[in-house]
């Protein structure tokens, strides 16, 4: 698991939203999503991330890490063959990250239309400092959704 630290005094509103915005579990089902390959086999299952807020160690009541948990065994080796998280810099990950969420939001606010695929909300807050790695893992994992599913979230301009 990768961490990253921001340092800095938060109120408790914003510990409990950030608690509340970050930890959620995306559970994709494959059926009845238009924008989705069908799986090669039944017993294969969609990816799931999960994105945790731990407070750090007691004496360091200041800080908080953030983290992102990807429970899919084919992201960690596919993540290996794509460059290293400072090829590019946090900004460019974090402008990214904000479009793929805003889409991603979007189709979950539209399920009719988009199928139960986009099950969780994402509040992917552009305020808070999630840090490079997160971002970068953020980022690949929505890079990860388009190329293991076939989903085209953004249009990128190739």
């Amino acid at each position: 698991m990768i961490t990253y630290k921001t340092s800095g005094k938060r109120s408790i509103d914003m510990l409990i939203k950030a608690v509340l915005v970050l930890t959620l579990t995306i559970g994709m089902p494959l059926a009845g999503c238009k924008t989705v390959r069908k799986a090669e086999n039944a017993a294969q299952q969609p990816p799931k991330v999960k994105l945790v807020k731990n407070q750090a160690e007691e004496e360091e009541k200041d800080s908080v890490e953030y983290e992102l948990i990807v429970l899919d065994p084919k992201f960690e080796s596919w993540l290996a063959t794509q460059p290293p998280a400072n090829y590019y810099s946090q900004q460019y990950y974090e402008t990214w990250n904000q479009q793929y969420v805003t889409e991603w939001n979007h189709r979950h606010n539209n399920p009719q239309r988009y199928g139960s695929f986009y099950e969780t909300y994402i509040d992917y807050d552009p305020h808070i400092d999630y840090g490079l790695e997160l971002n970068y893992r953020l980022y690949y994992y929505f890079r990860f959704i388009e190329d293991e599913y076939g989903i085209v979230l953004v249009q990128r301009g190739r």
